[in-house]
């Protein structure tokens, strides 16, 4: 299993989540509020970019941690490798 050893990667990511949890407070309140169905659209269009991106990141710092270090096996990296298309795989 692949994890974030990054103290500031887990700080980087959750304050991206944060974003995200305040936009979708945001589109409830504007579905409460009976807003127009373009404006919710919007604004769940970007709510889902910015979960994109942190899908992105978090791929992307597992791969620069886990896969491009220097001091791993070449079997080691290919495993890590092969989970990380896994995930890609699966998930994007």
């Amino acid at each position: 299993m692949l994890k974030l050893n990054s103290t500031e990667d887990k700080k980087e990511l959750l304050t991206r989540l944060a974003r995200i949890e305040g936009q979708i407070r945001g589109i409830r309140e504007m579905i409460e509020q009976e807003e127009s169905c373009e404006l919710v659209a919007q604004q769940l269009a970007a709510t889902r970019a910015a979960i994109g991106k942190v899908f992105s990141e978090l791929v992307a710092r597992a791969i620069e941690r886990h896969c491009l270090s220097g001091n791993l096996t070449d079997q080691t990296s290919r495993k890590k490798l092969a989970a990380m298309a896994e995930i890609l795989a699966k998930y994007a």
